[in-house]
């Protein structure tokens, strides 16, 4: 692509905040202290997790940087940058997750293959940029269309970004038409996260951010965008970020009988406490984040300091000064909600944390129902334990 280019090793990495924890340097993959989460709504691109599989790619020229939209379409369009910004912009809040958020406790039950997070492969930002429904009119695709009349049902995302998994090949994604050309659904082509223009590791100049979805159908540095009759037949979608169940190893797994992951399931994890933590016996602080998929609300948030015998409501807010109703108008529906709750606790114990959303859909119990060999989408009950110490801490 002109402009836009993939280099083949990792000398040219963009600088990163010191207090990431770093799960693999080449690709650099890293997330940061759990804590820093709950400490405010946005997500500084600093402390948003980092997930890449090859080289950042390099922008050598951004007035040559363009994006093909062709494929299954009537007239093929190249679109510069200047052509994207002409369209209405639009600010979407969204929380995008790893399909593999949480991995390192599934493994804890049977090993998993995949990059090792703990909490912390989530964030949630302020996406700034055009709907992808009005980029597709410009090659003539109506808005809430689900089959061009060339037979186009599917819109595939392609990146610069060259990985191993597609044999040195470009990343790729899709998504279902009828969610592309969906206004509602704010499909972005964004070229800003919280009021900056895109930094390098999440995507500059220009990336698909696909509210509600796992994050690895929000292709970064994009280079095309093609119409097509069926899903994307990329590795990441057809080998990967599927759910299979505990019964499924390496042996017997059978890709074509599942179909690739979307929507994220209800989730929540406590950030204001390490796995074991040495706490002061009386008032504990409790925080974290809970999230769901599709759009869909957080109803609850029940926390549990005795191991989850009993339970106690936390509070929920998204923005400070705006009362958080799930699925309310003035909640962003695509963002994640933060939890609080104050417990006295006395002694050594196990504090669970589980979330509910605006579908009644609740957290599975226990990882081991949920198990999968790649590792994707635990979203069983948080759990971490504390030792209750003396007063000297």
């Amino acid at each position: 692509m002109p402009g836009l280019t993939a280099p083949s090793d990792y000398s040219k990495e963009p600088p990163r905040h010191p207090c990431l924890k770093i799960n693999s340097k080449e690709p650099f993959n890293a997330e940061p202290p759990r804590s820093a989460l709950t400490c405010s709504y946005v997500t500084p691109s600093d402390f948003f997790y980092k997930r890449n599989h090859g080289p950042i790619p390099i922008v050598e020229d951004i007035e040559r940087y363009s994006v093909m939209i062709s494929g299954l379409v009537e007239k093929p369009k190249q679109l510069f940058m200047k052509d994207i910004r002409m369209l209405p912009k639009y600010n979407v809040t969204a929380t995008l997750q790893c399909a593999g958020n949480r991995r390192t406790a599934m493994s804890k039950t049977r090993p998993v293959k995949g990059v090792g997070w703990d909490v912390s492969a989530i964030g949630n930002a302020v996406w700034g940029g055009a709907k992808l429904s009005d980029v597709l009119e410009l090659v003539g695709i109506p808005k809430l269309t689900s089959n061009t009349q060339f037979g186009g049902k599917h819109v595939e995302f392609v990146s610069v970004d060259k990985c191993k998994e597609e044999k040195g090949g470009p990343y790729k994604a899709s998504i279902p038409l009828s969610q592309a050309t969906n206004p509602e659904a704010d499909v972005l082509l964004a070229y800003e996260m919280n009021g900056e223009t895109l930094n390098r590791d999440h995507g500059y100049p220009l990336r698909v951010v696909v509210p509600g979805v796992i994050g690895a159908r929000s292709v970064k540095w994009l280079e095309d965008i093609n119409i097509i009759e069926e899903e994307c037949q990329g590795f990441f979608m057809q080998k990967d970020y599927k759910m299979f169940p505990p019964s499924v190893d390496w042996d017997n797994i059978n890709w074509s009988t599942r179909r690739p992951q979307m929507d994220f399931p209800v989730q929540c994890a406590i950030c204001s406490l390490e796995d074991v933590s040495t706490i002061k016996p009386g008032k504990v602080k409790i925080s974290g984040y809970a999230a769901s998929g599709g759009g869909r609300g957080i109803e609850r948030v029940d926390v549990s300091v005795d191991g989850g015998k009993t339970w106690i409501e936390a509070s929920r807010c998204q923005k400070s000064g705006v009362q958080y109703i799930a699925d309310g108008f003035n909640s962003d529906k695509w963002a994640w909600v933060l939890f609080e709750v104050t417990a006295d606790i006395r002694q050594s114990t196990e504090i669970v944390a589980k979330a509910i959303d605006s579908a009644a859909n609740i957290q599975p119990e226990k990882v081991e129902d949920i198990w999968n060999l790649r590792g994707i989408l635990n979203t069983s009950w948080h759990r971490v334990k504390v030792q209750a110490g003396h007063s000297n801490l």
